[in-house]
């Protein structure tokens, strides 16, 4: 399903949806170059990514001078999102929920409820979906903990530019396992350079935007250089 929009050429995708069958909406600029994935919102509670990812397409709304296909989904765990929680309705941690090599049933704690079984949930088989039909060249993944962007594959002139406008740290290594989360699964076994950008928890949102946006537009500005011959 697709509706046109009256802004910036921008067309509305059921990107997935959910066990209580809401729609995860997509928000889709198509301007001839290489594809490129935003998600916010992949744990509910994290609502600086969600702000930050609301905030880029208000901008690309407004003024999107990029040649790029770019899809931003600021509420990929729209359950979530409108409960307070890190996982879904189901109580599922959709970033342990990919079908990684190193999926495993076993969870730490209650936090990091993998499901039942690898991509039980809709909202990741629409994102495995996406992957598979639109083969983007390069995944953000907007999150908020301890400040840092977490290099997942042959991405650091994109985290270069994020860490020169923002301070945060570059780091291959988040610090602990992530069996089933996104940053495995595009990352390193599919091979799509990806960003888990984790934004500072707890900051005010105003100043979210006004850091982080920016931030990203000039990690734009990379992606359309660096993906453009390829």
């Amino acid at each position: 399903m697709q509706m046109a929009n009256m802004f910036a050429m921008m067309t509305t995708e059921i990107f997935s949806q959910t066990n209580l069958g809401l729609p995860v909406l997509a928000y889709r600029f198509e301007n001839n170059g290489p594809e490129i994935l935003v998600l916010g919102g992949v744990h509910g509670d994290e609502v600086e990514g969600v702000a930050a990812a609301r905030a880029l397409l208000k901008e690309l709304m407004k003024n999107n001078p990029y040649k790029l296909n770019l899809t931003i989904v600021p509420e990929f765990n729209i359950d979530g999102v409108l409960l307070g929680t890190r996982m879904n309705f189901r109580k599922v941690d959709l970033n342990r929920n990919l079908p990684t090599k190193d999926w495993s049933p076993e969870a730490k704690t209650e936090r990091y409820n993998p499901g039942p079984s690898p991509m039980s949930e809709p909202e990741n088989k629409g994102l495995v979906e996406f992957l598979e039909k639109r083969k983007p060249k390069f995944i953000v993944s907007l999150h908020s903990w301890k400040p840092m962007i977490n290099i997942n594959g042959a991405c650091e002139e994109e985290a270069e530019v994020l860490h020169r406008m923002t301070g945060y740290r570059i780091d291959p290594d988040i610090g602990y396992p992530t069996p089933g989360s996104l940053g495995t699964y595009s990352g390193h076994e599919k091979k799509i350079p990806t960003i888990t950008y984790e934004i500072q928890e707890e900051m005010p949102l105003d100043e979210v935007v006004k850091m982080h946006v920016p931030a990203l537009l000039e990690m734009l500005k990379v992606c359309e250089k660096k993906y453009a011959s390829n």
